[in-house]
C-alpha cells in the first residue's frame, strides 16, 4: 500500500531537481563584434590565436562574464577593462576544456595601487593585485592601472592581472604553494620544486633574467614565471627551456611560437 505514493514521488522529485538545476546554470551572452574587436586590438594572446581557438576563447570570456562579478570601486569601468580581466582569467586556463574559477566569485576593480587596508589614496600604495584571504575569500582586487599596462607594448614579461589568476589555479588545490597539484601528474611535483628552489638561487644569484620578486616565496614564484610564460614566451623557451618545457605541463599548452 505504501509502495504507490513513493513511487508518484520519483518523478516529482526529479522535475524538482531538473528545475533547481536549470535555475542554477547561468545565462551566458555572447560577445559582441565589438567586443572581439577590442580583444584582437588589445589582447596578443588572442590575436595570435587562429580562428577556432579565438571563438573558445570567446566562449570562455563570455562564461566567465556569466558566472564571475566585476565590480568596479572609485571609477568607471569600460568595456576594455572587463575584457582584460576576463582575459587575464582566460588565458592560463586556456588548454583546460571545463575549467571555472570555483575560488572566486567577484573581482574588484581599483583606480590604482592601494596598501594593506584597501586604501587607493594616500599613504604608501605599493599593492598592484591581490588575491582575498579570511573575509575576502572569494574576492579578487586588481589596479587598472597596472591590469592596462600588463597587455601594453611596454609591459614586456610581466602581466599582473594573469599573475593574480595564477594564484587562484594555485590555490585550488587547497595550498598557494607553487605547487599545482591538480594540475600536474604526481611525478612531476619534486623536480618541479627542485627546479623552483634552484631557479630562485640564481636569480639570488644575479644569474637570471627572472624578476627577483619570484624568490619571495614558491607561490610568487610560479606566478612571476608564468607571467613570462605567457607574455614571452620565446623569451622563455630559449633562455630556460627546462622551465618552459615544465610549464606546458601544468598550463597544457605550448604557447612559444
Amino acid at each position: 500500500m505504501n509502495s504507490l505514493p513513493f513511487a508518484y514521488l520519483i518523478p516529482i522529485f526529479l522535475i524538482a531537481l531538473y528545475l533547481i538545476l536549470k535555475k542554477k546554470k547561468p545565462k551566458i551572452d555572447p560577445l559582441t563584434d565589438t567586443d572581439k574587436k577590442i580583444l584582437d586590438d588589445y589582447v596578443a594572446y588572442y590575436h595570435n590565436l587562429d580562428s577556432t581557438d579565438k571563438l573558445r576563447f570567446e566562449e570562455k570570456v563570455a562564461t566567465f562574464f556569466a558566472t564571475v562579478k566585476i565590480e568596479p570601486v572609485g571609477l568607471e569601468m569600460t568595456t576594455l577593462d572587463e575584457l582584460l580581466i576576463a582575459s587575464s582569467a582566460v588565458i592560463p586556463i586556456f588548454g583546460f576544456t571545463d575549467w571555472q574559477y570555483k575560488n572566486l566569485s567577484t573581482v574588484l576593480l581599483y583606480p590604482d595601487t592601494f596598501d594593506q587596508d584597501f586604501q587607493f589614496e594616500g599613504g604608501e600604495r605599493q599593492i598592484m593585485g591581490m588575491v582575498g584571504s579570511g573575509y575576502m575569500n572569494g574576492q579578487m582586487i586588481l589596479s587598472r592601472s597596472a591590469l592596462r599596462h600588463g597587455f601594453s607594448k611596454s609591459a614586456g614579461k610581466e602581466n599582473t592581472a594573469i599573475h593574480e589568476f595564477v594564484h587562484l589555479l594555485d590555490k585550488s588545490d587547497g595550498a598557494t604553494d607553487g605547487v599545482p597539484e591538480n594540475l600536474m601528474a604526481h611525478e612531476y611535483t619534486l623536480p618541479w620544486i627542485k627546479m623552483m628552489h634552484e631557479e630562485m638561487q640564481k636569480i639570488e644569484d644575479n644569474k637570471s633574467d627572472i624578476n627577483p620578486y619570484a624568490i619571495t616565496n614558491q607561490a610568487e614564484f610560479f606566478a612571476v614565471v608564468s607571467e613570462y610564460f605567457f607574455e614571452k614566451p620565446d623569451l622563455l623557451k630559449d633562455k630556460h627551456p627546462d622551465l618552459y618545457h615544465q610549464l606546458t605541463r601544468i598550463f597544457s599548452q605550448q604557447p612559444a611560437g
